[in-house]
């Protein structure tokens, strides 16, 4: 315990000393950020000039000259821009003023000519105090006396060198940046294999092919989404600097580079950038035409392209979670500043490439990516146990728009009930929380009376096949199961017993089995364990019966009374086909104390025991030979 204790704090202090360092680094570290990210970029550029046969060296110096270049353009260009919106400033204070002055007509005048009272009190009072001296002065005893000194200062003449350092010194920082970021992105560029190998021996060399993959998969996500995503801002900052040229705000250049810019920020970029061109059209138009047309753009124009063309270029998401995106860029604006907030989803969603393929970093996939922290078997188990039966149906039925009633009986459900039996045999469940377990499945079963057992058009579900929060990589032997077959109840006949084991789960699966087979025009009933006894079995109402099933979730310490209840069966109803479902997992231990039994067919699924079930009924199965003294009975493919 006080090793694991001793491994956290260590854990703790280590990021906590990363971010100190990261923070008072940030000369370094924000360079090598931005020199990451326009590698990301460039690399495809790169790639494309060697495939030209062009080497190496040349191609890399040729397009960081090209990136950098683009750069101090667009950078000269708004500071023109800059220059000539402060010149015409002073223009634009009559409309501003005679805007301010008919607002005083709506609601809130009286407020806004306190305001105005007010600030014109401050000016005359400022104006009043410069044209006073400063203190007050002496008695006057004469005229002579009263006439103040004039005090003149004058600076020295500045040397050549101050006139240098004066000019160059706002612009160290600058250049000291951009010189850091060219020399990292030509490094990352030339020495990108290199790094490669290095990063891969980081993340694991034990086995070369997988991490390989996982590394330049990675790689070429985030290229993918880097490029895609600076395409579209360059395609938004277009749009609205042309909309807003033809619409008549001036400089609209400097707002479609300050929209292309600012729509890097998550969430808010884009209407921060709406601000300052509507605020120019209020004062510039003596009506209110330009800045609602203004206001109008932003609002088609953003949501077009991000609910409409981003989901076609790149995906509905960025691998981030909504919370992630607000606590990142909340994280890198205190770390770095305004170019953090830029950098926020970028720098993030490199965090999560890197967590979900380095084993060690897998944490930062966990509290970051959007995948569901949870399985839906293990949500809805947490769920039942936290006593919120309602959502843990809520959860199941959602995923039905997309997967049939079978597979969320078996890929949810099941491995739920399996998850319970296991914490049931080691004593960490008590009888509230079967009860509440037995109860969530008993209201799942009574909410989906009017679903079909149906497999959903390939159009309602995921491009990867997945029901949202399931696992992209499910196992290709258990796919959507397709409508099987249709028999017809005929005068309500059951066909079909399903026995009960001991456990406390058993007598669940066996109602979501009869369900199935009645959604499939099967009838079946529910027997308890106690209905196959040697006292009882003779009673059993053995009628119409083709088809047993024993339901056992797990055999623990009963699989002898599970042999002698098979035989007591197969004495009493000779003819039907016995079908023993081992449920979830069934280990070799199992399997082995099975070998003797005398059952037809094992099931694990109940997928499996539809299958069988139906096949039976319909006298399309063949029961395998009554002989098997080697190997254990037949399981159902």
């Amino acid at each position: 315990m006080n090793e694991v204790a001793i491994a956290r704090s260590t854990t703790v202090l280590a990021v906590l000393g990363v971010i100190a360092t990261m923070y008072f680094a940030k000369a370094v570290f924000l360079p090598l950020a931005l020199a990451i990210l326009l590698t990301f970029l460039l690399a495809p550029a790169v790639r494309l000039l060697r495939s030209w046969g062009l080497p190496k060296p040349p191609a890399v110096v040729l397009v960081v000259a090209f990136a950098f270049a683009v750069i101090v353009g667009i950078g000269a260009l708004v500071g023109q821009q800059v220059t000539k919106l402060a010149q015409n400033l002073p223009v634009y204070q009559y409309n501003i003023e005679e805007k301010i002055r008919s607002a005083r007509g709506f609601a809130g005048g009286a407020m806004l000519e306190r305001i105005s009272n007010f600030l014109g009190d401050l000016n005359e009072e400022v104006l009043k105090k410069n044209d006073t001296p400063p203190r007050a002065a002496a008695p006057q005893r004469s005229e002579e006396a009263a006439k103040p000194i004039p005090v003149e200062v004058h600076q020295p003449d500045a040397t050549p060198v101050q006139v240098v350092r004066r000019v160059l010194e706002p612009l160290v920082d600058p250049l000291t940046t951009a010189g850091l970021v060219v020399i990292f992105v030509i490094f990352f560029l030339s020495q990108r294999q290199d790094l490669r190998d290095r990063l891969i021996r980081l993340a694991g060399s034990r086995d070369l092919q997988r991490t390989t993959d996982a590394i330049n998969d990675g790689a070429q996500r985030l290229s993918r989404y880097f490029l895609a995503q600076t395409a579209l801002n360059v395609m938004f900052g277009l749009i609205v600097g042309i909309a807003l040229a033809l619409i008549g705000v001036p400089n609209p250049v400097l707002f479609g580079i300050l929209a292309m810019v600012l729509r890097f920020v998550p969430y808010i970029g884009a209407f921060i950038a709406a601000i300052f061109p509507i605020a120019l059209a209020v004062a510039v138009d003596p009506g209110w035409t330009m800045a609602l047309m203004t206001t109008a753009l932003f609002v088609v124009v953003e949501p077009l392209i991000g609910q409409v063309i981003e989901p076609l270029v790149y995906g509905h998401s960025t691998g981030l979670t909504p919370v992630a995106v607000i606590i990142a860029a909340t994280f890198w604006t205190w770390l770095w500043g305004p170019i953090g907030l830029l950098l926020s989803t970028p720098l993030t969603v490199c965090l999560g490439v890197l967590g979900r393929h380095i084993p060690w970093l897998r944490f930062l996939d966990v509290m970051i990516g959007d995948d569901p922290p949870l399985s839906p078997a293990q949500s809805f188990y947490q769920r039942a146990l936290a006593g919120d039966i309602d959502e843990a149906v809520d959860q199941a039925v959602e995923i039905l728009p997309r997967r049939s009633l079978l597979y969320v009986y078996d890929k949810v459900v099941l491995e739920a009930l399996h998850l319970a039996q296991i914490d049931f045999r080691r004593g960490l469940l008590d009888s509230k929380h079967v009860e509440q377990m037995n109860e969530a499945v008993d209201e799942l079963i009574a909410d989906t009376i009017e679903y079909e057992d149906i497999t959903p058009p390939v159009g309602a579900r995921k491009d990867n096949g997945s029901a949202p929060g399931e696992k992209s990589d499910e196992p290709p032997s258990l796919p959507d199961v397709p409508i099987l077959r249709d028999f017809p109840s005929g005068s309500g006949a059951k066909p079909v017993l399903c026995v009960t084991g001991r456990g406390p789960f058993d007598d669940a699966v066996a109602k979501m089995l009869i369900q199935l087979l009645e959604k499939h025009g099967l009838g079946g009933r529910v027997e308890d364990n106690a209905a196959v006894s040697s006292s009882n079995i003779v009673r059993l109402n053995s009628a119409d019966v083709k088809v047993i099933c024993l339901s056992n979730l797990a055999l623990g310490s009963s699989p002898a009374h599970l042999r002698h209840s098979l035989k007591r069966i197969r004495r009493q109803i000779a003819g039907a086909t016995l079908i023993v479902g081992l449920w979830g997992r069934a280990d070799d231990e199992s399997q082995e104390h099975m070998q003797s039994a005398a059952a037809d067919f094992y099931v694990s699924s109940l997928r499996e025991a539809l299958s069988l079930c139906i096949d039976a009924v319909s006298g399309g199965l063949a029961k395998p030979p009554p002989t098997r003294d080697a190997e254990p009975a037949t399981t159902a493919a």
